[in-house]
């Protein structure tokens, strides 16, 4: 959830996700990723946003 509170009142200040996604980690070669993939339909939302928004992540990790 956010505001913008320099927006006009009403439906134009807030915006409520709501969605989920999944994600998994692997290895490519010796190198573990993290990949996950994350899906939101706007319930509340000002009329410049989507009604959906799609996150995908691909991230390097480096444990010691």
């Amino acid at each position: 959830m956010t505001a913008n509170w320099e927006a006009d009142r009403g439906s134009q200040v807030w915006t409520v996700p709501v969605g989920g996604g999944i994600g998994k980690i692997v290895k490519l070669g010796r190198q573990p990723i993290n990949l996950s993939v994350q899906g939101f339909y706007n319930v509340v939302r000002p009329d410049v946003l989507g009604r959906w928004s799609l996150r995908l992540q691909v991230q390097l990790l480096f444990p010691k």
